[in-house]
């Protein structure tokens, strides 16, 4: 574990975390709303600071990033936590522990269900697998802006190796956090889970804040968005024209969009989306984009 960054501490021990939205206000022994930082006598701590719960060697164009180095591979690693909650997650297994490991302190999830690899080690790694097209590390799977004091420290040994930084994330970060983290990232992509205020209440969150991460990352980085598109929460032609519209007049036309088909996982268990709302999708967005994708299908 690690101090962690952009926190306040208040009376009584509590702390105020200011890395992402939910601004949790984190009583003495107990953890934020991500479950992985935890308040210890009035410090806040990164509980899972170099250890981690997935790593593989995956196509770029799992993340997914089409436009950015395609016919690449990049080192993924993940952790546990999440900063929302999304009832459909496909990996709430890791993103959602007090699901996966009801009862268990943080503490000894890390020890049973992760397993430690530092910062240096994460780029050994990534170096090895340079004969296999091999061009940086990918932190994804899991949420990794809960994860960022090891994200940070992991990102600065990438470039100081000439390797590249891609972000999987939901976007859901504080601004200034993000603009310190940006200007080690090459790449992210951004899931913009849907187009609504009502929407993002579902999933424990706000529109906006992932808007303006997308709109600045924007200014530092390659950036693809992706939307998951889920049968009767976000897949009406209103919502999908909105979604085109933001990203073509906010963030250009050549900014590809992902359009992701839902299957039923975790705690929802509503039909696959109908691949023809998929095709509609796709039609209204390339009426207004220059890169338009599905995946899922």
């Amino acid at each position: 574990m690690k101090e962690a960054m952009f926190y306040e501490k208040r009376a009584e021990n509590k702390v105020k975390c200011r890395l992402c939205p939910q601004l949790c206000l984190i009583e003495p022994g107990e953890s934020g709303y991500c479950f992985i930082r935890k308040n210890r006598d009035g410090t806040l701590y990164a509980m899972e600071y170099g250890r981690v719960s997935s790593s593989y060697l995956d196509p770029i164009e799992k993340k997914p990033l089409y436009n950015f180095h395609p016919g690449s591979t990049i080192f993924s690693i993940g952790g546990i936590g999440c900063n929302l909650r999304c009832p459909w997650c496909q990996n709430w297994n890791i993103a959602q522990p007090s699901d996966s490991f009801p009862g268990i302190e943080i503490e000894d999830v890390t020890k049973q269900f992760t397993a430690r690899l530092d910062p240096k080690q994460v780029v050994e790694l990534a170096r090895k697998y340079i004969p296999n097209e091999c061009i940086g590390v990918a932190y994804t799977y899991n949420e990794p802006f809960t994860w960022y004091e090891y994200v940070k420290d992991t990102a600065v040994l990438v470039k100081e190796a000439g390797m590249y930084n891609v972000l999987v994330t939901n976007g859901y970060v504080m601004e200034e956090p993000l603009r310190e983290l940006l200007p080690l990232i090459d790449a992210m992509n951004i899931d913009v889970k849907g187009f609504s205020e009502s929407f993002y209440h579902k999933v424990g969150g706000h529109l906006r804040p992932v808007l303006k991460t997308a709109e600045l990352s924007k200014e530092y980085c390659h950036i693809e968005i992706t939307n998951l598109v889920i049968p009767g929460l976000n897949d009406s032609k209103e919502d999908i024209e909105k979604l085109v519209d933001w990203v073509a007049g906010t963030l250009g036309k050549d900014t590809p969009l992902h359009f992701s088909r839902y299957f039923p996982s975790y705690k929802l268990a509503t039909e696959p989306t109908p691949l023809d709302t998929l095709h509609l999708a796709e039609h209204i967005a390339r009426e207004k984009l220059d890169f338009v994708y599905l995946g899922n299908v």
